[in-house]
C-alpha cells in the first residue's frame, strides 16, 4: 500500500474528481440522460415509421427502391454523453472568474 501525502492526495483528487459544469443539477442528469436517449431514439422510429407508410397499400417491388433510397438519405439523430469536468479546472475557471470580476 502506498502512503501519500495530503498534498499529493489533493493533486490526485483534483486530477481525477470531476464535477456537472452545465449549470444543473447533478443528480437531474440520471433522468435526463434517460429522457434525452428516449427522444433520439423515438424521432429515428418515427421517421422510419413515415418513410414506410408511403408503401401501405402499394406494391413492395415498385417503390421499395425509393423508400430505402430515403430512408437512407436521412442521417439519424444521435446523442451522446459528456463527461464531467474534472474538478481542478472547475475550479481554475472559477479563479479566473473571480479575478476578473474584481
Amino acid at each position: 500500500m502506498v502512503r501519500r501525502t495530503p498534498r499529493e492526495k489533493k493533486r490526485l483528487s483534483y486530477l481525477k474528481d470531476r464535477r456537472n459544469a452545465f449549470g444543473e443539477n447533478d443528480k437531474s442528469s440520471r433522468t435526463s440522460i434517460r429522457r434525452r436517449k428516449r427522444a433520439v431514439n423515438s424521432a429515428n422510429r418515427r421517421l422510419h415509421r413515415t418513410v414506410l407508410a408511403t408503401l401501405n397499400g402499394r406494391q413492395v417491388g415498385d417503390r421499395a427502391a425509393e423508400v430505402a433510397e430515403r430512408a437512407d438519405g436521412r442521417r439519424p439523430k444521435r446523442w451522446r454523453k459528456v463527461p464531467d469536468a474534472p474538478l481542478g479546472e472547475l475550479l481554475a475557471q472559477r479563479a479566473a472568474a473571480d479575478a476578473g470580476r474584481r
